[in-house]
């Protein structure tokens, strides 16, 4: 068995038996489990970066059936960029969840409101985490359908974990658009097999798929993507469940699982179709997504502005920031005429804005949750003074905001400015403005908080003591964003090994 198999099994067994062994509920089985998920991660994702830069893209079919039937892996450097950013935010949140929960045996947190939280929140984010590293290795659009089943029904019960009347709603709510979203992509999925007679994504690519059916197919899997990405219009359901979750639940919403439905868009869009390459007949659609994109940026800044709770004003960002993920696509068919090319430019500025937002607004959800667990609120008003008792948690929430915002040397700022020259290269000025306006927006919300947190006043009685864990984490991920615009030449690297150029 090839080294490969060996590292892509690693990814999606060890969360899924580190889940197994959390299930047993004592903290020391917790611990091992969340332990053992971050390790697995870690160590796969490093392997199978390795493998991409060493050989080009992996593939592999288990089992040993061919196509059309055989469960396929497929590893290229889009995978293993996408698997290292989950590795790397999914470890660092386990590290805090060990701390906001506290020891679930103790009678005094079994019985609180957030008992359940401590007892399942690990089996649920480790299944979780399994499921959505399989959605980063799959090479066919059955295993990709299954994936992001799990991935979805694990982030809803993730939702409900506060157990309020409030987070069930919006649980229930996740649910029912994650259903739907799949039922969409699973009739796109019907049309692609009943066509083409695979659901392998290579074999469809090299088919060169087109026609009405294709179009259909791929409209109807769109539409769901898109539903379960939050974009504009669809993202109502996103501020009401990623604010009522606890805060290690909210990071991982916000940060690593509206990327998986992003990335698979990007797959059927970019690889399977290939849309994106000058000279195909899609810029209308291209278009249409980036303007979906530009609404999303415009519209969630402003509805963040007006947020009193801290968790829905970063909710709402995760609504404006993913909006640039889809301003990618009309940059990316600015390639040079003829050339049969992607913009890279626009893909790489796309991409490193996935993960770096990843980083940032994991860190900005938990530096809030370290801010609400001082003074037992969540509301913005309520973190009035709290930047002279936690600077930490406050500097760390100030990093990751101003590298969403853009501001240099952040990775938020690369990813930005490859936008910006992707825009002023292929002459498309819509795209300059709209990445320019979001970056002041978000710099107006970010300040909005500092100007409570900074505030000089006394310290309430209630204050509650935040374990330095928990302060940690959040800067740990806050630096590794700024850090971002500091060292990317090897995450680009990384990125464009196997996965730039378009399947055949």
């Amino acid at each position: 068995m090839s080294p490969e198999v060996v590292w892509s099994s690693v990814a999606v067994f060890g969360p899924l038996v580190a889940a197994m062994i959390s299930l047993l509920g004592g903290r020391r089985s917790i611990a091992v489990g969340l332990l053992l998920a971050s390790a697995a991660s870690l160590a796969a994702s490093v392997g199978l970066s390795l493998a991409v830069l060493e050989e080009g893209r992996v593939r592999h079919l288990l089992g040993g059936w061919g196509r059309p039937l055989g469960i396929e892996l497929h590893v290229d450097g889009l995978s293993a960029v996408m698997l290292g950013t989950t590795a790397v935010v999914g470890s660092v949140v386990s590290l805090y969840s060990t701390a906001y929960f506290g020891d679930p045996t103790d009678p005094r947190v079994r019985e609180s409101p957030g008992g359940r939280s401590a007892r399942y929140f690990a089996p649920l984010w480790l299944f979780l985490w399994s499921a959505m590293n399989g959605v980063f290795i799959s090479g066919d659009l059955f295993n990709l359908y299954v994936m992001m089943e799990i991935l979805g029904l694990a982030a809803a019960a993730l939702v409900t974990l506060a157990v309020t009347r409030k987070a069930t709603v919006a649980g229930i709510r996740y649910l029912f658009v994650s259903l739907a979203g799949s039922m969409l992509f699973l009739m796109g999925v019907a049309l692609l097999y009943a066509e083409y007679g695979t659901l392998a994504l290579e074999d469809l690519a090299a088919a060169d798929p087109s026609g009405p059916g294709a179009a259909w197919a791929l409209a109807a899997m769109t539409a769901g993507l898109a539903a379960k990405t939050a974009l504009f219009p669809l993202h109502a359901w996103l501020p009401p469940a990623h604010a009522g979750a606890p805060a290690p639940g909210s990071a991982i919403l916000s940060a690593l699982v509206v990327k998986a439905s992003f990335y698979i868009v990007v797959r059927l869009w970019l690889h399977v179709f290939g849309l994106a390459i000058p000279g195909t007949d899609a810029s209308s659609a291209l278009v249409l997504l980036g303007l979906l994109g530009s609404l999303a940026v415009v519209w969630g800044s402003l509805l963040a502005l007006r947020q009193t709770s801290l968790k829905r004003l970063i909710a709402y960002s995760t609504v404006a920031q993913l909006g640039y993920l889809f301003v990618m696509f009309p940059l990316l068919a600015g390639g040079a005429a003829g050339e049969g090319t992607w913009n890279q430019n626009a893909w790489n500025g796309g991409m490193y804005h996935a993960i770096s937002h990843a980083l940032a607004k994991g860190a900005m959800f938990l530096a809030a949750g370290s801010m609400s667990y001082a003074v037992a609120d969540d509301a913005v008003r309520s973190t009035s003074g709290v930047a002279h008792r936690l600077p930490m948690s406050f500097l760390a929430f100030g990093l990751a905001g101003l590298s969403l915002a853009g501001v240099p040397p952040s990775g938020g700022f690369l990813a930005k400015w490859l936008l910006l020259t992707a825009s002023v290269e292929s002459g498309q000025w819509l795209w300059t403005i709209v990445v320019a306006v979001g970056g002041l927006l978000t710099l107006a919300y970010i300040l909005l908080v500092g100007r409570y947190a900074l505030e000089v006043k006394e310290t309430p009685e209630a204050f509650r003591p935040v374990p330095r864990r928990m302060e940690w984490s959040a800067m740990i991920l806050a630096l590794l964003a700024v850090l971002l615009g500091v060292r990317g030449t090897e995450i680009l690297g990384l990125l464009d090994a196997g996965g730039l150029a378009p399947w055949s």
